[in-house]
């Protein structure tokens, strides 16, 4: 299971490049990392704001932001995205 979490990544990673070959889903692919970026920040503006609102800055009222499937969906894909980032950067010096 851990071999499967460690390579799903770069899987993704190594898909991602594949596809960013037609400009299209390269345009599709950077929109959708913006806005699971901007997701990602409202999530932890939200429960940092709560935290402050009722005083309890305690680990567990932080640490609550991970059982928010939403925050690890976009957090996963900002992760995922990174990465497919630097494999075209690495590709395309290779290329040139």
């Amino acid at each position: 299971m851990k071999l499967i979490i460690g390579l799903f990544p770069i899987i993704l990673s190594c898909l991602f490049v594949l596809l960013s070959v037609h400009p299209r889903i390269r345009i599709l692919l950077d929109l959708f990392a913006y806005v699971c970026l901007y997701g990602f920040g409202i999530i932890i503006s939200l429960v940092i704001y709560d935290v402050l609102l009722q005083h309890t800055v305690f680990m567990t009222t932080i640490h609550r932001i991970f059982l928010n499937p939403l925050f690890l969906l976009t957090g996963a894909y900002i992760g995922i995205y990174v990465l497919y980032l630097i494999l075209h950067k690495l590709i395309s010096n290779v290329r040139n």
